[in-house]
């Protein structure tokens, strides 16, 4: 079973999928919102006919102690619409400090500013989908 994770931002959104037997994730870049949910759909929509995307992962950003705050709230709705929209299981996942490691993944990778930019939404969903994963789901 392919699961696609999502790390859900405000301007983009990181993509990550694990393999067929669904044990390990791999980034596949980010996705620019368009600001248009009916474009949104379609991306997606693309993506799980392409990789037979089964179910998804979305990052759920609880603050330290745990406890949800308007982020929180913001990928919740963004995960309901998902599941409404795509007919396909969407779990919330916790995503505390995923940001952080990935930060540090590229201080030590030594990336270029740019270059970070760039990729730390992949490494964020990546980190989310096998956290997910080895969890055994």
């Amino acid at each position: 079973m392919r699961i696609l994770g999502l790390d859900y931002g405000d301007k983009t959104i990181g993509l990550a999928v694990s393999d067929p037997l669904g044990v390990t994730a791999q980034g596949l870049g980010f996705y620019r919102r368009q600001g248009d949910r009916r474009k949104d759909l379609l991306y997606f929509k693309g993506l799980v006919e392409e990789y037979r995307i089964e179910r998804i992962v979305v990052g759920l950003p609880l603050r330290l102690d745990g406890s949800e705050g308007s982020r929180a709230a913001i990928s919740r709705e963004f995960a309901t619409w998902l599941e409404q929209e795509l007919k396909l299981p969407v779990v919330l996942w916790d995503e505390r400090l995923t940001t952080k490691e990935a930060l540090r993944i590229l201080r030590e990778q030594k990336a270029s500013p740019r270059s970070k930019k760039a990729r730390k939404d992949r490494i964020s969903a990546s980190l989310i989908l096998a956290s997910y994963l080895d969890s055994g789901n």
